[in-house]
């Protein structure tokens, strides 16, 4: 049989030519919610990916449109659908659709990430970022928040223990730096969830560009009102080894006032990348349960997500759907007010943070070049204010 007669009505079928328009001309809110984005920014993305994933019409049949692969994947990594329920929804059969998500996930990502997944390479870029942790978080000298989270996806065929991490699943990593306002500042996807989560971070392309001084960072500068320099760092939390440019809260309980005041502020500015994570799982489900595909087109998807997130986070006509106010945690006298994509159960179940590693002694050059002491203004103990970070000759966080 060359094509079932059911699909071979793909173009009359009610879902794609009916529903779809009647939801765009009398729904635009579940319009947006069927999509992820506003129309304006869904027909800005398809003439972007349009001459990538187009195919050539045939004399035997017409080839499925762009706007359909570019729709079908869209509501994929919504909902997380198998490719059995999107077949019968979309008159697509299953190994069209195996091929049409992946290569359209890649042409998402390969058209956004220049204008909107690029690092910083400039001083100024790098000190709009620390702008923006200034101003929103009130914590100074910080370019930017850096976790990871484990992708869960089905065992792979014939791969064996290489991608079976700690909790018992399989995984691969995607590793994460985040900027004050929940984007992505960098990413990398696709590392055996095997690897320590140490040496994840190790051996990505991030870790070498900031030991290397590839980035163009900042080179240390006074904090208002003082004399002394202050360096430029990365926040993180304990999964991660103290560096001469990463710092990270003071490990154990029981600490002395001041520094638990300092872990608050620290863990506080982190919460943005947590935030990012939480946003995704929430808004692209298929993040939601384990995916049940090889790890290249797992990789293909991850990274899809991230492009997306930074392209709907940017854009007006739909940032406000895809984040509205009340979505991200908030504060209220320092109690912390859970964000809306908290709601209906554990969104980020699925992504599996990485491992607490073990207090470690921090290289020499961490001691030597960049010892960190905290300064507090002298009303900081009553009521948490700026955080001054300074070189010193005693490690505090080791």
């Amino acid at each position: 049989m060359w094509v079932r007669s059911w699909i071979s009505r793909r173009q009359d079928s009610v879902f794609f030519a009916q529903l779809v328009k009647e939801l765009h001309s009398e729904d635009m809110n579940s319009y947006a919610n069927f999509l992820r984005m506003s129309n304006k920014d869904y027909e800005y993305l398809l003439q972007k990916v349009e001459p990538l994933i187009r195919k050539q019409d045939t004399h035997l049949r017409l080839a499925i449109s762009p706007s359909e692969r570019l729709m079908l994947t869209l509501r994929f990594l919504a909902t997380g659908d198998s490719y059995h329920s999107l077949q019968y929804l979309f008159r697509i059969p299953v190994t069209t659709i195996s091929r049409i998500i992946p290569e359209v996930c890649e042409a998402i990502f390969t058209v956004l990430k220049t204008d909107y997944l690029q690092i910083p390479n400039s001083q100024e870029e790098w000190y709009e970022v620390a702008k923006g942790f200034e101003e929103i978080w009130n914590f100074k000298n910080c370019l930017g928040a850096l976790d990871g989270k484990h992708v869960v996806m089905k065992a792979p065929r014939n791969k064996g223990s290489l991608y079976f991490n700690y909790k018992g699943t399989h995984s691969i990593v995607l590793m994460a730096l985040v900027d004050a306002k929940y984007k992505f500042l960098y990413v990398d996807v696709g590392c055996n969830g095997r690897i320590s989560d140490g040496g994840v971070y190790a051996n990505c392309s991030l870790s070498r560009a900031l030991e290397n001084n590839m980035l163009n960072m900042p080179k240390p500068r006074p904090l208002p009102g003082e004399s002394e320099d202050a360096p430029f760092v990365v926040i993180a939390d304990d999964a991660f080894a103290l560096t001469s440019y990463l710092l990270k809260p003071f490990p154990f309980k029981n600490q002395p006032g001041f520094n638990r005041v300092f872990n608050y502020r620290i863990s506080r500015a982190r919460r943005v990348v947590e935030n990012a994570f939480g946003l995704i799982s929430a808004r692209f489900r298929v993040l939601r349960r384990p995916i049940d595909l090889p790890p290249e087109k797992v990789k293909k998807i991850v990274l899809a997500i991230c492009s997306l997130h930074n392209f709907l986070l940017t854009h007006k006509s739909s940032a406000h759907l895809y984040a509205p106010n009340g979505i991200f945690d908030t504060e209220n006298d320092g109690n912390v007010i859970n964000g809306s994509w908290r709601n209906g159960g554990n969104p980020i179940a699925n992504m599996v943070p990485l491992q607490t590693t073990n207090v470690r002694n921090p290289s020499k050059t961490a001691k030597e070049e960049n010892n960190l002491k905290i300064i507090l203004y002298p009303n900081m103990v009553k009521s948490p204010g700026s955080i001054n970070i300074y070189k010193h000759n005693t490690i505090l966080s080791a």
